[in-house]
C-alpha cells in the first residue's frame, strides 16, 4: 500500500469527512437534548451507511438522554472490530447561542461544539473505514466493524457498556476509542490508561438552636462539615496518583440560626484499583458520630457518607500495551512520533478495557475540550480541533489496523487482563 497515494488520496477525502463534522457540529446535541442527540444519530448514520453500515437506534434506559447508536459491517471472515464514539456534547443550546459558538474554521483549527470532544473523533473515524475500503479492500471486506456511538457519555451513561458488551463477538480484536489524541512537540500521544472516579456526598445532621439564646445547645453542621472538607482534601495522595476533590457545599438557612444540616459533594480519582480502593476505603470510614457536639449535653454530629457514582479504573494492562505496540511500529513505518499517555479523565475505555483489548486516543488533535468561551485578549478560546491532524492520524490508524487484522497477528483476540 503505497503511503503517498494514501496520503494524497486522504487529502481529497478530507473536505468530506470535514462536511460531516460539520452537519454535527452544527447540531447541537446536549447530554439532556435527546432530539438533537438523535438527529446527529440519524447524521451519523447517513454519513456510514455508503461504506456498507447498518444502524440499530438503542433506546437509553435514562428516558432523560437520547438513543444509543450502533452502526454494523458484517465482514466476510472470523475478525471483529470495535470502534467507540459518542454523540453528546456538555453545551446546552443556550450557551452556543450566548457565546457564539458555532462552526468556524480559522487557518489550521477548526473552532466549535464537538470539533475535538468527540465529534471529530467520529469524523476521523470515517476517514480511517474509507481510506481502508479504498487502500485495503481485502481487510475492510473480510472484518467485522462494530461501531458503537454513547448518546450520554458526558454524563457518565451506565447502560453504554452493556450495549457494547451485548454485541461483542469471540473473534473482536480491538477496542478503539475515537477520543482526541494527545499531541506535544511533535509527538501524538495515544491514551493506555485512564483514572477511575467515583462521586460522593457527605450529609452532616446536627442540632439547630437560637444562635444568641441557646447557642450551646446547638451541634453545628457546618462546623462539622468544614472540618470534613479540610480531611477529605488531606486524602489525596500524590504518591498514588490520587485525588480528592470537594466540588459543592451547602448548609445553613440563617445567620441567626445554628445549622441542623450542611452537604458536600464531589469527587476521587486513581489511576490504580489499589489506589482507588484506599481512597474508597478512608471517605467510607468518616461515616458516623461526628466531633462537633453540643457542650451542654454531648449531642453529636452525625456523619452520613454516600458514593453517587463510580467508575472503576482503567490500568496499564497486557492487551492495551499489545495494542499500542502495534501503532508504535506503524508510527516508525510512517516516520511519526508516538508515546502512551495516561489520562485523568474518564472515557468509555473504562468499561471496555477488561472486556476486549481497548485503546484509546484514536480522534485528531486539538484543545479547549468543554469551554465555549472566547474573550477579546485571547486568553480563553473555545474548543477546537487541528485541521492538519486529520490526514496524518487516518494514515497511522490505517497502517495499524492492517498490521492488527493481518492473519496471525500477535494478541488478536487475547483478554485484555
Amino acid at each position: 500500500m503505497p503511503t503517498d497515494r494514501l496520503a494524497a488520496d486522504l487529502e481529497a477525502l478530507l473536505p468530506a469527512a470535514l462536511a460531516h463534522l460539520k452537519a454535527w457540529v452544527d447540531t447541537n446535541s446536549w447530554s439532556f437534548n435527546p432530539a438533537g442527540v438523535a438527529e446527529v444519530a440519524r447524521l451519523t448514520a447517513l454519513a456510514f451507511a455508503p461504506l456498507g453500515f447498518s444502524a440499530e437506534s438503542v433506546p437509553s434506559t435514562d428516558p432523560r438522554h437520547g438513543a444509543h447508536l450502533v452502526l454494523t459491517r458484517r465482514g466476510t471472515g472470523p475478525a471483529s472490530v470495535l470502534l467507540v464514539s459518542h454523540l453528546d456534547t456538555v453545551f446546552p443550546p443556550e450557551e452556543e447561542q450566548r457565546n457564539h459558538f458555532r462552526w468556524q474554521p480559522e487557518g489550521n483549527r477548526i473552532y466549535g461544539p464537538g470539533t475535538h470532544d468527540i465529534k471529530g473523533g467520529t469524523a476521523l473515524a470515517w476517514l480511517t473505514l474509507e481510506g481502508l475500503r479504498r487502500h485495503a479492500p481485502d481487510v475492510f471486506e473480510s472484518t467485522t466493524w462494530l461501531f458503537c456511538l454513547n448518546s450520554s457519555e458526558e454524563v457518565l451513561s451506565t447502560d453504554f457498556a452493556d450495549v457494547c458488551r451485548d454485541r461483542i463477538g469471540p473473534g473482536t480484536r480491538a477496542a478503539l476509542v475515537f477520543e482526541a489524541e494527545g499531541f506535544r512537540d511533535g509527538t501524538r500521544r495515544l491514551v493506555v490508561a485512564r483514572k477511575g472516579r467515583a462521586s460522593w456526598r457527605v450529609a452532616v445532621s446536627g442540632r439547630g438552636s437560637h444562635a444568641g439564646v441557646k447557642h450551646a445547645h446547638g451541634a453545628n453542621a457546618l462546623t462539622q462539615l468544614g472540618r470534613l472538607m479540610d480531611r477529605i482534601a488531606g486524602f489525596t495522595d500524590p504518591a498514588r496518583d490520587l485525588t480528592f476533590n470537594v466540588g459543592i457545599a451547602r448548609g445553613g438557612s440563617g445567620l441567626n440560626r445554628v445549622p441542623e444540616s450542611a452537604e458536600a459533594e464531589g469527587e476521587f480519582r486513581a489511576f490504580t484499583p489499589e489506589a482507588y480502593a484506599v481512597g474508597k476505603s478512608r471517605l467510607l470510614a468518616l461515616d458516623g458520630p461526628g466531633d462537633v457536639s453540643s457542650p451542654v449535653d454531648g449531642f453529636a454530629c452525625r456523619v452520613s457518607v454516600e458514593l453517587t457514582s463510580e467508575m472503576a479504573p482503567w490500568p496499564r494492562n497486557p492487551g492495551t500495551d499489545a495494542l499500542f505496540a502495534l501503532w508504535a511500529d506503524a508510527a516508525v513505518a510512517l516516520g511519526q512520533r508516538l508515546e502512551p499517555e495516561s489520562r485523568g479523565g474518564l472515557s468509555d475505555g473504562n468499561q471496555l478495557w477488561n472486556l476486549v483489548p481497548t485503546l484509546d486516543g484514536l480522534g485528531p488533535s486539538g484543545d479547549n475540550d468543554h469551554c465555549s468561551e472566547r474573550s477579546a485578549d485571547g486568553t480563553k478560546l473555545p474548543e477546537y480541533a487541528d485541521r492538519n491532524s486529520f490526514v496524518p492520524k487516518a494514515l497511522l490508524n490505517i497502517e495499524a489496523l492492517r498490521r492488527l487484522l493481518r492473519p496471525g497477528s500477535v494478541g488478536a483476540g487475547t483478554p485484555a487482563a
